[in-house]
Parts: structure tokens; sequence; C-alpha cells
């Protein structure tokens, strides 16, 4: 069965998307650009494209692109391991550590209070049930879920504190 669509227009215009990428500063990557295009216009499902070879040249402009920013990435990683400094971290790296030890540090806090008290305190504020329904799952008052609620919460309060 012939390529119909999409794929149709690629393999017609194949060699003009491979000087189009050479000539936009590709080089000897040209073929494997166009090699990439292939690959995601052949698992392509949404709908019909009102100017197809213009979708092809710009999806071949795009990955060009993105395969000159991940080599001036590249280089620039390694020119910090030359120099001696070394990757820096992610910016986002420092706050997802201390977001983690601080989820640790709850984590212990709501054990330290008990298995109950800590259960009660999940399936409320993090799992959204009623204390009503966590009382009757526990075989516990609705009073004994809010003071374990209280509980929690002045025990969460110190431990803030303490960390800032």
């Amino acid at each position: 069965m012939p390529p119909t669509g999409l794929e149709a227009i690629f393999l017609a215009n194949r060699d003009k998307l491979v000087r189009f990428l050479a000539a936009r500063g590709a080089g000897d990557a040209a073929e494997d650009l166009v090699q990439d295009l292939w690959l995601k216009v052949a698992v392509r499902m949404d709908g019909p494209i009102a100017n197809p070879l213009a979708y092809l040249y710009r999806a071949a402009d795009m990955l060009m692109i993105d395969r000159y920013r991940a080599r001036r990435q590249e280089e620039l990683r390694e020119q910090d391991w030359v120099e001696g400094e070394g990757p820096e971290p992610p910016p986002g790296a420092e706050r997802a550590v201390a977001a983690r030890q601080t989820a640790e540090q709850v984590a212990a806090t709501l054990a330290g209070l008990g298995e109950r008290p800590a259960a009660v305190f999940r399936r409320v504020r993090v799992d959204g049930i009623p204390q009503r329904q966590v009382a009757a799952e526990l075989g516990v008052s609705i009073s004994t879920v809010e003071s374990d609620l209280r509980m929690a919460a002045h025990a969460l309060a110190a431990l803030k504190e303490r960390i800032e």
C-alpha cells in the first residue's frame, strides 16, 4: 500500500529536506535529522495539516535547532569539566534536596505521634477523606479524630518553627 498524506509528502520531498538542513548548517547531520523527522512523521496520529510541506520544513528546522542546543549544552558541560569547575547543579536541585529532607522530618514527626494519629492525619489532610468516614473506618469517635488532628497540627507547627 503506497504511503498517503504526510508520509507521501515527506517521501516526495526527502531530498529537498536534506538539502534544506544542510544549507541551514546541519552539515553531515542533515541525513540523521531527516531520519529523525521521518520517525516523528511515521507515528503522528492527529488530524490533517493545512500545509504539510511547510509543516515538514518547520519540523525539520526545529529538530536541527534542538540538536544544536543539545550540542551546545554538551560543549559547555565539557568545558566546565575541563576547567575543573565541574557541572553546576540544576537551579532546583538544592530545593529538591531540602524538600525531601523536610518530607522525611514530617514523616518522622507523624510517626512519633503514634500509628492512629498519623493515619488520621494522612487520611483527612492528605487523602481528603471526611472526618466522619475516618472515624468509622478506625472505629473511634469524631472527637478522637479531631483530637488526633490537633495533636498532629501542633507537632507539625513545632517542627516548622524548628526548621525555620
